[in-house]
């Protein structure tokens, strides 16, 4: 498989800013908006695939008496888009940054119960998780949320949950501050980023990626590519995971026809990249809805659906696979 994306690799996956996300503020701008960021140049797929992600509108709110409040809600099945503004936010970070100390408490998001997102409580005493030999610390810098976050928090996977509290989070961008005796392939100061976990319900981590410090295994690790900066690095793991494994385990190869449902979502608009540019695919179908064939066209789709006012099972042709990033798996097969 190709390891070395074109030039034109994009995604449009939402993105989630973290970083100074959860620092004290006397005056804070805007805290409701929306980023959607598109990246010109993907060299770098993180090799190691888990499990898919999940569909969930979410809303997360940070108390106001820390002078910072976070909201953002979001439809079923997409990437959850957060973004926190202020006049003295600056998005960049150096390519690599040296920490001379590592504080024994850390600011996070946490939850100490399973339940809506009343349960998630701002805490700045959390302590920082101890590197085991064959992890890293990492300064996060940006840190992405997905659906299953929230799933998470509603226990639908309490009986194979890590223990409570937790803090969540499973994609991270930032940068190494310290090894454990075991890593040999990384090193402080190297920018990386990654999906903390290797089993998205399978005991994740304790302690996620909405924090200033999480602990990872190097192998769960990649560098981060120089042509990304941490905010669109964090937009990708578990996302453009999903969109890989699921072409991976249909045994999707150069030639095949692809129908992909949500084309225009955050795994879906990266199951198109994937298949035309990495997979080889043939043809490439897409739906979405009307202002975003253009979307559609641009990542690569030869037939850009409108599901508005077209059904795709009206479709004459057929699909060697049908990829759905959408939830409409029952009218795919025929």
């Amino acid at each position: 498989m190709a390891e070395r994306f074109p030039e034109s690799f994009r995604t449009k996956a939402k993105l989630v800013v973290y970083k100074e996300f959860i620092e004290t503020r006397d005056k804070v701008g805007n805290m409701e908006t929306t980023m959607t960021t598109a990246v010109p140049k993907l060299t770098a797929l993180h090799p190691r695939i888990p499990s898919n992600s999940f569909s969930l509108g979410f809303s997360l709110t940070f108390p106001a008496k820390k002078s910072a409040r976070v909201k953002q809600t979001c439809s079923p099945s997409a990437h959850i888009s957060l973004r926190v503004s202020s006049s003295s936010q600056s998005q960049a970070a150096p390519e690599a940054t040296k920490v001379s100390s590592i504080p024994s408490e850390m600011k996070a998001c946490v939850y100490g119960e399973y339940g809506g997102v009343e349960v998630l409580k701002f805490d700045d005493k959390v302590s920082v998780p101890e590197v085991k030999e064959d992890q890293v610390l990492i300064k996060v810098v940006a840190a992405g949320l997905n659906p299953v976050d929230g799933k998470r928090r509603q226990g639908k996977f309490k009986a194979t949950d890590s223990p409570l509290p937790t803090v969540p989070g499973y994609d991270v961008a930032g940068v190494v501050v310290k090894v454990g005796d075991q890593v040999k392939g990384l090193k402080e100061g190297d920018a990386v980023y990654g999906n903390i976990n290797e089993k998205a319900l399978e005991g994740p981590k304790q302690f996620g990626s909405l924090a200033e410090y999480t602990a990872v295994e190097e192998k769960l690790l990649a560098l981060k590519p120089k042509n990304l900066d941490f905010i669109q690095a964090a937009g990708l793991p578990l996302a453009i995971e999903t969109a890989y494994e699921g072409l991976e385990r249909t045994g999707f190869s150069a030639g095949k026809s692809i129908l992909v449902l949500n084309g225009a979502g955050g795994v879906g608009s990266l199951v198109i990249q994937l298949a035309k540019h990495v997979f080889g695919a043939s043809r490439i179908a897409a739906t979405s809805s009307s202002g975003k064939l253009e979307l559609l066209k641009s990542l690569g789709a030869d037939l850009a659906i409108d599901y508005t006012k077209e059904n795709f099972e009206d479709l004459p042709e057929k699909f060697d696979v049908v990829y759905d990033a959408i939830g409409q798996c029952d009218k795919a097969v025929r």
